[in-house]
């Protein structure tokens, strides 16, 4: 007797909130004299004629990070997601050449929508993203924290407290003026006991010849430098003058660019901003093509909550723990608690939920009204 084939899912409405996420520790602040104290986060919920809901999150590092602000998420949502409705969220390859065709470029604005149904892909299969990713790795993952720019003694102090926290693994926000990094990385590497790991990065504020003098100073210093200059090319020539272990961060936006470093030998370690490549998605492509180069990875996003951290804990999770150099807790950062389930941090570690999806439940009384509703 034939059996019925099995009728596939379809995406019905979109929904998206505006959500603000304070700071336990009032601000964060990084080169160029950025900083940001409050920020601003896009919830998106994906209904299906299944009855399942998908959720997701997107939130820029203010808009003077990348290319990529707050309210053009919630632009390019409302952009996008006519041309979602009918489709089938589990198709994800599908749905993400549809997205690709309908708005040329804009990662970031794509990320919360795949991000949404990779959660129902999950909710529908009865299994934990991680699972659909390949499986976990251990039972969990280590963190790592990022220490905003301040006084060299006020960030080496900050090393002991979140080392009392669970936290070894600590990336300091340099990039400013050199002489005073210099005396950050000393001072925090002084405040370091056995074990523990030591990031320097310069989030693109330095210019070769302060780099150059940077990392020349701290030659004798255990410390990895994180993109240091704006360019490729910039980090590359700063990479040849140093011996300590390098990271690239923002010029990784996706599968050419992981190539080409991976080819130069550009890099021993790449950050894999999830939104910043455009969801999970392509996110788990690039994770999987640096595993096979052989080349670990941060995991994380530009920043986020409940539901961020959730994402970054199933990709992270599943990723084989020799290549995953470190991941992010953002929701342990903020004050604001959005959604119930997600994972929370442990001694310094992470784990992703077990329940099907993301494993979480947005709290509608923390995002309020929706500011967007298609379908």
């Amino acid at each position: 007797m034939a059996t019925k084939p099995r009728k596939h899912p379809r995406i019905t409405g979109v929904t998206a909130w505006q959500v603000d996420l304070p700071l336990h520790e009032g601000s964060y602040k990084w080169s160029g004299g950025n900083q940001v104290t409050v920020f601003d986060s896009t919830v998106v919920a994906i209904e299906t004629d299944a009855g399942v809901t998908g959720y997701g999150e997107i939130c820029p590092l203010g808009p003077a990070y990348l290319p990529a602000y707050a309210a053009g998420a919630r632009a390019g949502i409302k952009e996008l997601a006519p041309s979602l409705i009918g489709q089938d969220p589990t198709a994800l390859g599908v749905l993400n050449r549809r997205m690709d065709a309908a708005m040329r470029g804009h990662p970031y604005v794509k990320s919360a929508l795949d991000m949404a149904c990779w959660d129902i892909a999950g909710k529908l299969a009865e299994l934990p993203v991680a699972q659909l990713m390949g499986g976990r790795y251990g039972d969990g993952f280590r963190l790592y924290r990022a220490i905003s720019q301040e006084a060299p003694k006020k960030m080496a102090a900050r090393v002991g407290d979140y080392r009392r926290e669970g936290y070894s693994k600590f990336q300091l926000k340099v990039g400013g003026d050199p002489d005073t990094d210099i005396e950050r990385i000393r001072a925090c590497a002084q405040a370091l006991k056995r074990g523990d790991v030591l990031i320097a990065d310069a989030n693109t504020g330095w210019l070769m010849h302060q780099a150059t003098r940077v990392v020349d100073a701290v030659k004798d210093v255990d410390v990895y430098i994180e993109q240091p200059c704006t360019t490729y090319e910039e980090c590359r020539a700063i990479r040849e003058r140093t011996q300590r272990p390098f990271i690239l961060d923002e010029v990784i936006d996706g599968v050419p660019m992981v190539l080409r470093a991976a080819q130069d030998r550009a890099a021993d370690v790449i950050n894999l901003k999830i939104s910043k490549v455009g969801g999970l998605t392509k996110a788990r492509q690039i994770r999987d093509l640096c595993v096979s180069l052989g080349l670990a990875m941060i995991i994380e996003d530009t920043w986020g909550g409940d539901i961020v951290t959730a994402a970054i804990a199933h990709l992270a999770h599943s990723t084989p723990t020799e290549f995953l150099f470190a991941a992010t807790d953002f929701n342990s950062y903020v004050t604001k608690e959005i959604a119930s389930g997600a994972p929370r941090r442990r001694d310094g570690w992470l784990a992703a939920s077990a329940a099907p999806g993301l494993g979480v439940t947005p709290i509608k009384s923390a995002l309020g009204k929706p500011v967007l509703s298609i379908g």
